[in-house]
């Protein structure tokens, strides 16, 4: 595969951290963060399959990753995706399935993105000028009801079934990821997180952590231990990813936040 334009390389740091809560005694979250792929995989099910799902899973994206040479296209993002889903499928026997969200940098008519994926209920965030902005959209019930008007959108964190997901890796039934496509900006930062993160904590003060931090080691250990204060119900894990160099486009001339449609055959 080719290498990226010199004039459009990129500098990102980031910083990651994972912790199993307060009242789990097994952490069912994998973490991947390289130089441009960063994925967050919250395992599910008893007797360790959840994490041996998230586990294949991220191990998954990091193979086809190097085999890559560190550089994808959003095809093969998207095939990477499917095939840790039939991983999961195959290894766990529907004993185990898993969310999975993350960001890839791709390039696209020379120019670099951010392509962010997400299955289940598993969030990643911008964090510009504008503000914090929750780009993925979470697969679980309490969100459906939401998009249909049933449920006040600030209800939402505490109804009963707000934990019960419609699309995982690995459990046979609906795998499909969602697909976004963002220009890469300099000085933006991307949080990826699993729910143990955004369960405990409310935007507002996701957002005041990560504006406070600099250092985007020590916002996502932060994160970690404001979400243990609050209560730690559930595994936490999180990557902050900052972009230091690239293309510093004025916002009224980049590409809105676009939703990638993915071909019916390949994700069925």
């Amino acid at each position: 595969m080719s290498e990226p334009p010199v004039a459009l390389s990129l500098s990102i740091r980031h910083g990651q951290a994972t912790d199993r809560g307060l009242r789990r005694a097994v952490n069912e979250d994998s973490i991947l963060a390289t130089e441009s792929l960063f994925a967050v995989a919250d395992g599910m099910g008893g007797h360790e399959a959840g994490e041996i799902a998230s586990s294949l899973c991220v191990q998954t994206l990091e193979a086809g990753y190097q085999l890559a040479g560190g550089v994808l296209a959003a095809e093969q993002i998207q095939s990477l995706v499917l095939e840790a889903d039939q991983v999961v499928t195959q290894i766990a026997a529907g004993r185990g399935g898993t969310t999975l969200t993350g960001a890839a940098v791709v390039y696209e008519q020379n120019q670099a993105h951010w392509l962010i994926f997400n299955v289940g209920d598993s969030r990643t965030y911008r964090l510009s000028r504008e503000g914090l902005e929750q780009v993925t959209v979470d697969h679980s019930e309490v969100q459906e009801l939401v998009q249909r008007g049933q449920l006040e959108e600030s209800l939402a964190a505490q109804h009963p079934r707000r934990h019960v997901i419609t699309r995982a890796l690995g459990m046979g039934s609906d795998n499909r990821a969602d697909y976004w496509l963002l220009p890469v900006r300099s000085e933006e930062r991307l949080l990826i997180c699993s729910d143990g993160l955004s369960s405990e904590l409310a935007d507002p003060e996701i957002q005041q952590i990560l504006t406070r931090l600099q250092d985007p080691q020590q916002a996502a250990e932060e994160l970690i231990q404001a979400a243990l204060r609050a209560g730690g119900r559930d595994n936490v894990s999180v990557i902050v990813a900052d972009v230091h160099s690239g293309q510093n486009y004025d916002i009224d001339d980049t590409m809105p936040r676009q939703l990638i449609a993915v071909d019916e055959e390949e994700s069925s």
